[in-house]
């Protein structure tokens, strides 16, 4: 069961593998919403909601912070290597954790992909949405946190 919604943003820990760039919470939090996607390289899903995802980051740049987290579901899925090739094929330009541990996994209580989580300015959890559709409901959400942010 995901986080509780009004949870505060579980830390990120520091580790080795990151591709595109490193971001910490603090990164996450105080100025905009974030956005946390969870994926993985053996997720068809993930993998046709992904370039809807990336086009509604794109849209949303200047108003959300956005981190992928990329969730192993088996061995095969920890080649790190992979895993970047996979990104890059996909066209994923925000920061990707590649949490072979689970360390962001289990801190999010979270056990699907694809799974959304938007948090407020404040890093408070505001919204959860798990599966490969939806993503006008996503954009829908983010949309709603912006304006209540802004009011």
């Amino acid at each position: 069961m995901p986080l509780k919604l009004k949870s505060e943003m579980p830390n990120i820990p520091d580790t080795q593998n990151w591709y595109n760039d490193r971001i910490t919470k603090n990164d996450l939090i105080g100025e905009k919403p974030a956005l946390v996607q969870f994926w993985s390289i053996s997720c068809d899903l993930c993998k046709q909601a992904i370039p809807k995802v990336n086009k509604l980051c794109e849209e949303l740049k200047d108003t959300i912070t956005t981190l992928s987290v990329h969730m192993p579901r088996s061995a095969k899925d920890q080649d790190i290597e992979k895993v970047k090739k996979t990104a890059h094929k996909l066209g994923i330009k925000q920061p990707i954790f590649i949490d072979n541990n689970h360390h962001l996994t289990d801190a999010f209580q979270n056990e699907y992909v694809p799974t959304y989580f938007i948090f407020d300015k404040d890093g408070k959890l505001y919204y959860v949405q798990s599966g490969g559709g939806g993503i006008r409901l996503l954009r829908k959400k983010i949309h709603r946190v912006l304006w209540e942010q802004e009011n």
